[in-house]
């Protein structure tokens, strides 16, 4: 793409033509995140549960991640869109070194507090001990988790969308190989020996991979096209004006971010009453989740970039225009998902493990939470204008009324008080997404995002 072409021609096209590659490479990613899990189901149950627990405490980290590159994204694309170069390259720089500080100062508290933190969530020593051997690594190498993630949202937000899609397909790629290889004795399937390492060789096939992204990223960011080229001498220093802003107009997605994943820490411990099978059956769920809600984040990170050079050109009507096919595109996506998940959820649950118990379990949890994401993509396709503006003010209420308003006291009611089954936790996510499109709604069309800029 030419530069600032997103904001000429056909908005649908321009559209799809950013956001399918960014979607597949998403899609890839997720599908290498289950192919763990498939790996990791062939251990044990325990196993499925300690990588569970570990991921839903890793994520109360990732939200850094999502405030700087939440702030990112507005910053580099109404940059871009009034055809500032020099200050876009500044960000790109800036938002590089600094969120790789940031991941070297939060990996080094969380390593130290890993084990107590986990201990929150089980007794059970062979669980903890999954759950450790899988995250101190992951800590490792969060600096450079962070940075790849940087390098892919620079290039989007510039409109060039195949690129971090052909780097996600090698990244992907590589921990599919690497899997088998690293945690079993004998590569399955064949009498190729294996590195036995376990839940650990798994994590460290992710670790691979991500280095490989991002050193294949960074080396194009610094061999520099006609768009952008970063420097070295820019890496080396910090701009406080823009760490601040950094810092602050991604801070209420982070907070939303946080709260959400708090939820979900919480949710964990009232799902943990009901025993390690259940447990292993929401761990499996959150990789199914994750995986179908790559096709929503794909058109969400397309749709925030058009939009954000939109406003930047302060093309008001473009911006909202592809807002809504963005919403569209995603409701049509997942009700395509949410059919075969209705349809076939046993078939799926049998293609992580095989224990009859957990297959039973998460055949309801299947038919709830796939499906919800109908709305949810309808109020993140609409909420593209927010991040897009700068305006995350929106994402934070819908999160906390959804979240602590709704799903908890849900949850607390149907699992302390009452003692009701399990599906009852299913039903309290699918409360949660209706109170967040509504709350989304009302944002949306209430319109502060025409105005607000960074």
């Amino acid at each position: 793409m030419e530069h600032n072409d997103l904001l000429t021609g056909d908005l649908k096209r321009n559209l799809l033509r950013i956001s399918l590659p960014t979607m597949f490479g998403y899609i890839l990613q997720a599908v290498y995140d289950m192919v763990d899990m498939i790996w990791v189901g062939r251990i044990s149950a325990s196993a499925v549960a300690g990588v569970t627990i570990f991921s839903t405490v890793f994520w109360l980290v990732i939200v850094l991640n999502e405030i700087i590159g939440t702030s990112s994204v507005s910053l580099i694309t109404q940059s871009y869109g009034k055809k500032d170069i020099e200050r876009t390259r500044k960000i790109v720089e800036q938002t590089l070194t600094f969120k790789a500080l940031v991941a070297i100062i939060s990996a080094l508290i969380i390593s130290v507090i890993l084990e107590p933190l986990l201990s929150f969530f089980t007794t059970d020593e062979i669980v903890l001990k999954s759950a450790l051997d899988y995250g101190y690594i992951r800590m490792f190498f969060l600096p450079i988790m962070f940075s790849s993630y940087s390098v892919n949202t620079a290039l989007r937000c510039l409109g060039d969308a195949k690129t971090p899609m052909k780097i996600m397909v090698i990244s992907s790629i590589a921990n599919i190989i690497l899997d088998p290889i690293l945690m079993f004795d004998k590569i399955p399937g064949t009498n190729i020996p294996g590195f036995n390492m376990g839940v650990f060789g798994a994590a460290l096939a992710t670790v691979i991979s991500t280095v490989i992204a991002f050193s294949i990223g960074f080396y194009i960011l610094l061999k520099g096209n006609d768009k952008l080229k970063i420097t070295f001498k820019g890496l080396f220093k910090l701009d406080w004006e823009i760490d601040k802003k950094l810092l602050t107009i991604g801070l209420p997605t982070g907070i939303e971010v946080l709260m959400r994943n708090l939820s979900n820490v919480f949710t964990l411990k009232f799902v943990s009453i009901y025993g390690t099978d259940t447990v292993a059956a929401v761990g499996i769920g959150s990789r199914l989740f994750g995986f179908a809600f790559m096709p929503i984040t794909g058109i969400v990170m397309g749709s925030s970039t058009v939009i954000g050079q939109a406003l930047g050109a302060n093309d008001i009507d473009r911006a909202r225009d592809t807002a809504k096919f963005a919403a569209i595109v995603n409701v049509t996506m997942m009700g395509v998902l949410a059919l075969v998940s209705i349809l076939f959820p046993r078939q799926i649950m049998k293609v992580f493990i095989k224990d009859p118990n957990v297959i039973k379990i998460g055949i309801p949890m299947i038919r709830l939470l796939i499906p919800s994401l109908i709305l949810a993509g309808w109020s993140l396709g609409l909420g593209s204008v927010f991040t897009a503006s700068g305006h995350n003010i929106p994402f934070l209420l819908s999160s906390v009324i959804s979240r602590w308003c709704v799903q908890i006291p849900i949850l607390y009611v149907t699992t302390r008080l009452l003692h009701l089954p399990v599906i009852y936790v299913w039903l309290s996510f699918f409360a949660a997404e209706i109170t967040e499109v509504i709350v989304v709604l009302i944002h949306y069309k209430k319109g502060k995002w025409i105005t607000n800029r960074v």
